[in-house]
């Protein structure tokens, strides 16, 4: 199936408008008629060729919004008509722990997971195209159900990205109601990590750099804000925090977050910084059994439990839309923090271009 798309061609070149290839349906496929895609920071690097491994033509996408238009004859789960999304994988070994777990952002498999974008598939295909396209075939195993209403599809689409690398390490962690839980940055993820751990019932302490955020941050459900520059507001609260959720993806102090927690406390990191952070002090950590942890995206179990989660506490994502022809001055604004908190999007931009 011939479908619309944009792609970037070469790091250099901005994307372009690009004719893909699209699967017909098999006996477990869910063929989708997207509606927004978000735009994420993946994206960006991707596209530019700044991580290992990427091929061209690549053409991004991996927070996908869409309506079922058909399913092959072995799927139960859905149905034409349906309102589905898409995240960052579409199929895994299926067979190694990890999967047999509901943990397939962990694959063991000669692959890993398969990427929704940038991915070696099986059976020959050698790269897999992401959601800045018309229409998108997935494996059943690999779609989820959205429960939002309508008027919110598009601000639903960072869920599937942005909603579940917070929503996991809150989860894998177990936050309860009334612990103390500190996000570290508001921007993107740090944004969806606040919206979550408040509506987990958590105590949420939110760090910024920037003084002009605080009002932005305590609209979100912050409880408290602390600017991470100012000495004072950080020893203010030195040893008192059961959890930290670092979302920041520039090379930073460590210490001055580990500090922070209380004894047998954890920060974990979801940023990935372009160059190490500094060597974090291990006797901060041991006097107090302190640990440093990363966290991936979710599996599909977990995933779907999110968007739930999202569904049923009126949970999305801060957004602007864009038409897809803006693409390259979307990232051109990513990279200058120009945005609150995400880009999606509208994809009838591109189905109605000529």
């Amino acid at each position: 199936m011939q479908t619309k798309a944009y792609a970037a061609h070469t790091p250099a070149a901005p994307l372009a408008p690009f004719s893909l290839e699209r699967r017909q349906p098999g006996a477990h496929d869910v063929a989708i008629d997207i509606l927004y895609c978000g735009v994420c920071h993946s994206d960006l690097h991707a596209a530019r060729g700044e991580w290992p491994g990427i091929r061209f033509p690549l053409v991004p996408g991996h927070e996908i919004v869409g309506r079922v238009t058909a399913v092959g004859d072995h799927v139960t789960a859905f149905k034409p008509g349906d309102i589905v999304g898409v995240g960052c994988m579409v199929d895994s070994c299926g067979e190694c722990p990890s999967c047999k777990e509901g943990d397939e952002q962990y694959c063991e498999g000669e692959h890993g997971f398969i990427q929704t974008y940038n991915g070696a598939m099986k059976g020959g295909v050698e790269n897999t195209f992401g959601g800045y396209s018309a229409s998108i075939v997935v494996k059943d195993g690999f779609v989820l159900k959205i429960r939002h209403n309508e008027a919110d599809l598009a601000a639903v689409a960072p869920l599937l990205c942005a909603g579940i690398t917070t929503y996991s390490p809150l989860r894998h962690w177990g936050i309860m109601p009334g612990e103390k839980v500190g996000i570290v940055g508001i921007g993107g993820l740090g944004h969806m990590g606040i919206k979550l751990a408040h509506a987990m019932g958590a105590h949420v302490v939110a760090f910024t750099t920037s003084p002009s955020k605080r009002e932005a941050a305590l609209s979100l459900g912050a409880d408290e804000v602390v600017v991470s520059r100012n000495p004072a507001e950080m020893a203010a609260h030195a040893n008192s925090f059961d959890f930290i959720l670092n979302t920041v993806a520039a090379p930073h102090d460590l210490d001055a977050f580990t500090a922070l927690l209380k004894r047998d406390g954890t920060m974990t990191l979801v940023g990935v910084p372009s160059e190490p952070h500094p060597s974090p002090n291990v006797a901060n950590l041991i006097f107090s059994r302190r640990a440093i942890a990363g966290s991936l995206i979710g599996g599909i179990r977990e995933t779907q439990e999110m968007l739930d989660f999202c569904a049923d506490h009126g949970i999305v994502a801060d957004i602007e839309m864009i038409s897809m022809q803006d693409i390259d001055a979307a990232f051109d604004r990513m990279l200058k923090s120009d945005v609150k908190y995400r880009f999606v999007i509208d994809m009838e931009t591109l189905k109605k271009a000529a």
